[in-house]
């Protein structure tokens, strides 16, 4: 079989966060060209897009008058497209597919979209694309990550027969952590924007350290928030208790799983209605055998059972979230057997190998309907 070009689409460049996208470039079977910088992609990793002003004048000079409707932008994309015989076009993010789907059309490409949150959830974002249902007409498949995104896209009117429920799965380096629970100590990895609400964590933090005075947070990440955080920690006086780290690498991120009792995360639906999808690092903390504090929002209670692999609290409710922290405080027994059964669910469920098998499977569909 011959090996098939993908054009692999996403808005932003090595984003700390979205794992997924770097183990898609790494997996997914194919040759792939990795174009990015916004929703309708400027830039090619490794590569150039020509510029369709060169390609205009050259078309003139053999004589190719034509009218052109579409942008510069879009000319080179298509002009690299060509160049680079690629065969699909794999977008990540629904506002990625809506941008592209023009050319996919001129092109008569076949068209794979991902979404993965917010694209499926935030208001702003529904309301700007309005080609969501020529994509749900055009693409060969659409993927979700969570049942509560499932229900979303089907209720937006994607057919049933293109949609594939696909949760991400959590690299091998993940499984093999062996956690120690050696330290009173809580470890939060995510952006500082609203849907995350790192500031709930402060807040219950400061119910936990009336008990556990020596008590630990760590919280991993950058965003608008990460100043009025660390207002926050200053204004309670939890220096002590609290550190803020910035970004940090996937094998920092597995030493601090090493040594702490709990994952914590309070995710909720923000005013706009941006919320998430299925957290790649809630799988990658249970993966390594650590129990998870987080809230039943999106497709997180997928990925959790309550009491069995980890505890959840409803959103905004941040006594709650304090007392399932003080709950594997006082019972580290507990904290190990939630982390223990937390892995055993990863492993049966949600490995990396299966969603990338998923996916390779769609694009060979996609290009060998038959």
């Amino acid at each position: 079989m011959q090996k098939i070009n993908i054009a692999l689409l996403s808005p932003a460049k090595n984003a700390y966060s979205e794992t997924f996208i770097q183990a898609h470039k790494q997996f997914l079977k194919g040759s792939i060209f990795y174009y990015f910088g916004g929703e309708l992609p400027t830039e090619l990793e490794g590569g150039l897009l020509i510029n369709s002003r060169k390609m205009r004048i050259i078309d003139i000079f053999k004589g190719h008058y034509r009218l052109n409707k579409f942008s510069l932008e879009e000319q080179a994309l298509i002009t690299s497209f060509k160049l680079n015989k690629i065969d699909l076009v794999f977008a990540e993010y629904g506002g990625t597919g809506e941008k592209i789907l023009p050319i996919c059309k001129k092109l008569n490409l076949p068209l794979i979209v991902h979404f993965h949150g917010f694209d499926a959830a935030r208001k702003d974002q529904l309301e700007k694309n309005h080609n969501y249902k020529e994509i749900f007409n055009y693409a060969s498949y659409i993927v979700a990550v969570s049942k509560k995104m499932e229900k979303e896209l089907l209720a937006m009117g994607c057919p049933q027969e293109k949609l594939v429920l696909n949760v991400y799965g959590p690299r091998q380096e993940f499984l093999e952590v062996v956690p120690g629970f050696s330290e009173n100590q809580f470890i939060a990895v995510g952006r500082f924007v609203d849907k995350k609400a790192p500031y709930y964590l402060i807040m219950s933090f400061l119910e936990v350290v009336k008990k556990f005075p020596k008590a630990k947070l760590i919280i991993a990440g950058e965003g608008e928030l990460f100043n009025t955080c660390g207002n926050l920690i200053s204004f309670y006086k939890l220096e002590q208790n609290i550190e803020l780290v910035g970004v940090i690498t996937a094998e920092k991120f597995r030493g601090f799983l090493r040594e702490s009792l709990a994952f914590v995360q309070h995710s909720i639906i923000t005013i706009d209605g941006d919320s998430e999808g299925s957290p790649v690092v809630i799988l990658e903390a249970s993966a390594a055998g650590l129990p998870v504090i987080s809230t039943n929002h999106a497709g997180i209670p997928e990925l959790v059972i309550h009491e069995q692999t980890g505890l959840l609290s409803e959103e905004h409710e941040i006594h709650e979230m304090a007392n399932n922290m003080l709950r594997l405080l006082e019972d580290k027994n507990f904290a190990i057997k939630l982390g223990e059964e937390g892995k055993k669910h990863i492993l049966k469920n949600f490995t990396l190998k299966r969603h990338i098998a998923t996916l390779n499977d769609l694009i060979e569909k996609s290009i060998y309907p038959n």
